[in-house]
């Protein structure tokens, strides 16, 4: 048996207490692993890995079990097009598939009742200027095999905010504008060929967000209006919606919260909310006393990072990330099952990650940062667990390599989480590192998940250091908020004492260092070696940030003005920075490392102009920067043969400037 089919007919059998192993994968972080048949131990320094394999995507993306368990729905990439796909739960048999119109983006697909699903799409904009994406809902009838459109005639930018579906698939309530000068009304939706449209709420001057109950009640809406932040609410009793609330700024700023769900029946919603230690948490407020949040989850060491519901509104677990994702289950038979898959499984992550209403299957992945992981149906009733699906079919998961949480100092104090990679089979001590930055930058954070860039690079000879530097998520509020104003200056100082403190504890050549990254981490990098050339001996940005002020005007079209006026105060910080001090294409004539220089045509985050901008600029410096562009890719990879391109781009860039031999 070799590596390709090491999990194939992998079936797991439910005792009385555990999960028992049938036939197990080895576990991706043993230094030396055995194939289940047998085989030969891993060598000590492994073969490089193809970049089509780490460019490879498993059959399925993010599958979604439906409310009665018979059918899984999911991404899938064919010819190089995402379609939706849909499959017997129990066959795994494809009984339908859709492929997306022309010039469309796949943003999410959603179950509607067992038989029919919500697929929101994306399309860039003709009327609006520098690519604004439209976005709409069509409804999939499963049964009649219907594709039904449901939108405006005249496009809009916010069309596919769905606030409520009907248990039963008949009907669901979708926040969407008339045109795109309005603020969205709530609007009811038959889910048929024909079925009628009305709207159920009124659009309110300022009102961005709309809340649903169980039952389908628009019960919430708020936003900004005049400089003031207001709330309207209806009882669960009924009657009529009222502003309750009218906060100025300096009010809501001692009153950080947001809605995630009314519980049913009530005037209680849970709220995420900043704790006393500065940690995002979770708590319910009642709405009609309008009082003091009591706690329900919160920890001064982690944020919550999202929380699930039942059917009928209760919580049913909340999710947080330390150095790894966690679930905190509410449910004590929850809370079993967990630790029964994990002790079967053997992998430090698992996660139910959908369900049918009845509990009846399971959708189930499991893998670490060291294995792409696989997805499982579990069928409690069967007491088995069977292999759906795996995330990179053709990358040898016994060939990776493990890493590590590490904490360094920055120059300022500050103290930094980290993620470090080594490669397998070389000593930790003089090699070639990468600093990888995330994008981002305001509330994202690496953790010890897998990441192909990272294991394609550790598979190369690579150290990797994956800093959550100020401004990062998952941290705190405080610790976000030391990121307000400091592009380019002290988050960028916090990637450089990344780099010293690699050097200062030997694992790091300090002649070796580049600096790799996408979208955010791409700017990071482009500025790295602008900023500091005595640094790093090189850079990769895939579709990096290079003109901050031409990309605040980009995105102040998706914001609200006093959201844009947020968004860019965090960007400049007080006093009004002048970004052009410190974006790459100002100084891009001043190049002297080799940069590789990556960008999508099609990409609606980071528009190409910003790639072209910094390409034009750059053809006065001395060294010239190696540019792939490559046409009809977005932000983030669709294009298995485009990711293969971007992969075979950096590993010829990086053997030829910073060999890791």
């Amino acid at each position: 048996m070799n590596h390709m089919n090491r999990r194939v007919g992998l079936r797991l059998l439910l005792t009385a207490t555990a999960l028992a192993v049938v036939a197990a994968p080895a576990h991706a972080s043993d230094p030396v692993q055995q194939d289940v048949a047998g085989a030969a131990p891993v060598q000590e320094r492994p073969p490089l890995i193809a970049t089509q394999a780490f460019a490879a995507r498993g059959m399925l993306l993010d599958p979604q079990m439906s409310p009665d368990g018979r059918r899984i729905v999911s991404r899938m990439v064919r010819a190089n097009k995402e379609i939706v796909v849909v499959i017997d739960s129990a066959t795994r048999a494809a009984t339908n598939t859709f492929g997306l119109p022309d010039k469309t983006e796949l943003a999410w697909v959603r179950w509607a009742g067992p038989d029919k699903l919500l697929i929101s799409v994306a399309q860039p904009s003709a009327q609006l200027a520098e690519g604004v994406r439209y976005t709409r809902v069509i409804l999939l009838d499963l049964v009649s095999g219907a594709h039904v459109p449901i939108a405006r005639k005249e496009p809009v930018v916010i069309g596919d905010d769905v606030i409520f579906v009907d248990p039963a698939g008949e009907y669901a309530l979708i926040s969407m504008q008339r045109t795109i000068y309005e603020y969205p009304a709530v609007w009811r939706f038959e889910l048929r060929e024909k079925g009628a449209a009305a709207i159920v709420e009124k659009p309110r001057e300022g009102v961005w967000d709309w809340f649903a109950d169980e039952s389908g009640q628009v019960r919430i809406g708020q936003g900004w209006s005049s400089g003031r932040f207001s709330i309207y609410y209806r009882s669960a009793a009924g009657g009529e919606l009222k502003r309750v609330e009218r906060l100025k700024e300096a009010d809501l700023e001692q009153r950080d919260w947001w809605v995630a769900r009314l519980e049913p029946g009530s005037d209680v919603a849970h709220v995420y909310y900043e704790t006393p230690a500065g940690r995002l948490g979770l708590g319910r407020m009642d709405f009609a006393q309008r009082g003091a949040i009591e706690p329900i989850y919160a920890s001064p060491d982690h944020d919550v990072d999202d929380v699930l519901f039942t059917s009928d509104g209760r919580l049913r677990a909340v999710a947080f990330t330390d150095d790894r994702s966690r679930v905190h289950w509410t449910g004590e038979d929850d809370r079993r099952l967990q630790a029964q898959l994990q002790t079967a499984l053997r992998q430090s992550d698992v996660f139910i990650s959908s369900r049918a209403r009845d509990n009846s299957r399971m959708l189930v992945w499991a893998g670490n940062e060291a294995d792409p992981g696989a997805f499982y149906v579990y069928s409690p009733a069967e007491r088995k667990l069977d292999q759906l699906s795996e995330q990179r079919p053709t990358v040898d998961f016994r060939q990776l390599a493990p890493g590590k949480a590490v904490t360094y100092t920055a120059r300022d104090g500050t103290p930094i989480r980290a993620y470090l990679t080594l490669p397998r089979g070389r000593a930790a001590t003089g090699l070639p590192l990468i600093i990888m930055p995330h994008g981002g930058p305001y509330g994202v954070r690496d953790s010890l998940r897998y990441d192909d860039w990272v294991q394609l690079l550790a598979n190369r000879g690579y150290a990797v250091l994956q800093p959550n530097y100020r401004g990062s998520g998952g941290h705190g509020v405080a610790f976000e908020k030391l990121g307000d104003g400091q592009i380019g200056r002290g988050m960028q100082d916090d990637l450089d004492d990344a780099m010293d403190w690699a050097v200062a504890e030997g694992i790091a050549d300090q002649a070796r260092v580049c600096m790799v990254g996408g979208s955010y981490g791409g700017y990071a990098a482009l500025w790295a070696v602008i900023r500091n050339p005595e640094r790093y001996r090189c850079a990769a940005s895939w579709a990096g940030v290079t003109d901050w002020d031409s990309m605040l005007r980009y995105d102040r079209k998706f914001f609200s003005p006093r959201g844009n006026r947020k968004w860019r105060q965090r960007i400049e910080g007080e006093g009004g920075f002048d970004l052009d001090a410190v974006s790459p294409y100002r100084l891009a004539h001043t190049l002297q490392r080799p940069v590789l220089l990556g960008q999508g045509t099609a990409d609606t985050i980071v528009p190409p102009f910003q790639y072209h901008r910094f390409r034009k600029a750059a053809a006065a410096a001395k060294v010239k920067p190696v540019e792939l562009l490559l046409e009809d890719e977005g932000h983030s990879f669709i294009n298995p043969k485009n990711e293969q391109a971007w992969y075979d781009a950096l590993t010829t860039f990086l053997a030829r400037h910073n060999p890791a031999d």
